[in-house]
């Protein structure tokens, strides 16, 4: 197994968000890419629905914590319901295929699922989840 980061944005927000993801195995094409990412985030949320916390409480330092993001929550998970790791996936490609996200590898734009893609150590990965505006004109 190995890491990965991406960088995680929207359009139109300045927030990067960086996640890392422990991949199975190196990927070759943006497919796979997409695949490994989703398997990753998929145990992690099925992980964290999994787990029983007995009591929940928070200490001083993850009040200040949490104060500083906008929201203090005790973190209780209501939905229980695990995910599925081929309908995730599944769901993830047809947002490539319908334009909801673009993939850059080291700056240059990966279009196709089947194009190649070379990561070294220190390469660059974003994922852009774009934001489509809305409006009529009369």
């Amino acid at each position: 197994m190995s890491i990965i980061t991406l960088q995680l944005k929207r359009l139109g927000k300045k927030k990067i968000h960086l996640l890392d993801f422990e991949i199975e195995k190196q990927p070759q094409t943006l497919k796979e890419l997409i695949e490994e990412c989703v398997k990753s985030e998929v145990k992690r949320y099925n992980e964290k629905r999994e787990g029983i916390r007995l009591m929940s409480f928070l200490s001083p330092k993850e009040i200040q914590e949490q104060s500083e993001t906008g929201k203090i929550g005790f973190g209780d998970l209501n939905n229980t319901e695990l995910a599925q790791v081929d309908q995730a996936i599944a769901n993830a490609l047809l947002a490539f295929e319908d334009g909801l996200f673009v993939v850059f590898v080291d700056d240059d734009e990966v279009k196709s699922f089947e194009e190649s893609i070379d990561l070294k150590p220190d390469s660059s990965i974003a994922f852009i989840r774009l934001t489509f505006l809305t409006g009529t004109y009369w």
